[in-house]
C-alpha cells in the first residue's frame, strides 16, 4: 500500500503565487511601456510623419495659405519627421504656427509678449532659443516639437490643449480653428491625406 501525498508545504505555494505575481507584474509592465500611447480622436490614425521636399511645394493656395507660408508649413513638418515623430505631431506643428503667426516668420510680438518672434511667436525668455533660433522656420519648429514632447500624454489630448499646453497661450482653444486647414495643408504637402479615419 502507498502512503498517501502529503499537500506541498504552506511555504512553497506561497513563494510560488509570489513568483507568478512578479511574472504577471513584468509583463503588464513590459506590455504598458511598449503599447502606442493612447491618442485624441483627431490623432486616432496618425501614422509615421511625411517628409516633404521643398522643391516640390506648391505655390497654393491651400486653405487660403500660400508661397512662403507653404514653405514654412514645409518646414515644420519636415522638423518632426526629423526628430521621429508622426502625422498627429506635424498637423499639430502647422497648426499651432497658423494660430500664432499665419504661417509667416514674424518679426514683432503682441501686447501680450512683445518679444515673441517666429512661426510659433516664441518669448525670448531663453525656453526657445536665441532670437537666430525663434526666426528660423526648421529651429523654432523643432524647438516647439522638443517641448511638445515634454507635455505627459500629449497623444491623448485634444490637439488644441497639447498645443496650449506648449505655447502655455492665455487660451486654451484657440487653436482648435486651425485644426482641419492644417490637416488640409499637411496633406497637400504631402501629397495624400493624412489623419484621414478611413470613413
Amino acid at each position: 500500500m502507498q502512503a498517501p501525498e502529503l499537500a506541498p508545504p504552506r511555504r512553497q505555494v506561497v513563494a510560488l503565487a509570489a513568483v507568478l505575481l512578479v511574472v504577471l507584474a513584468a509583463f503588464l509592465v513590459v506590455r504598458q511601456v511598449t503599447a502606442d500611447p493612447p491618442r485624441s480622436a483627431e490623432c486616432a490614425a496618425a501614422e509615421p510623419a511625411v517628409r516633404i521636399d521643398p522643391a516640390a511645394v506648391p505655390d497654393g493656395p491651400v486653405a487660403g495659405y500660400s508661397g512662403e507660408q507653404l514653405a514654412n508649413a514645409a518646414a515644420i513638418v519636415n522638423a518632426a519627421e526629423a526628430l521621429g515623430m508622426d502625422t498627429c505631431a506635424q498637423v499639430v506643428g502647422v497648426m499651432t504656427a497658423m494660430g500664432e503667426s499665419s504661417l509667416l516668420v514674424l518679426d514683432r510680438g503682441d501686447a501680450a509678449g512683445p518679444d515673441s518672434r517666429g512661426l510659433f511667436q516664441q518669448r525670448d525668455n531663453g525656453a526657445w532659443g536665441s532670437y537666430a533660433d525663434r526666426m528660423d522656420p526648421t529651429t523654432s519648429a523643432t524647438n516647439f516639437f522638443l517641448a511638445l514632447q515634454e507635455v505627459p500624454g500629449w497623444q491623448a489630448l485634444p490637439p488644441t490643449i497639447a498645443a496650449h499646453r506648449t505655447q502655455r497661450n492665455a487660451d486654451p482653444d484657440h487653436y482648435a480653428r486651425y485644426w482641419d486647414d492644417a490637416v488640409e495643408v499637411v496633406s497637400a504637402l504631402a501629397g495624400r491625406r493624412v489623419l484621414d479615419p478611413g470613413d
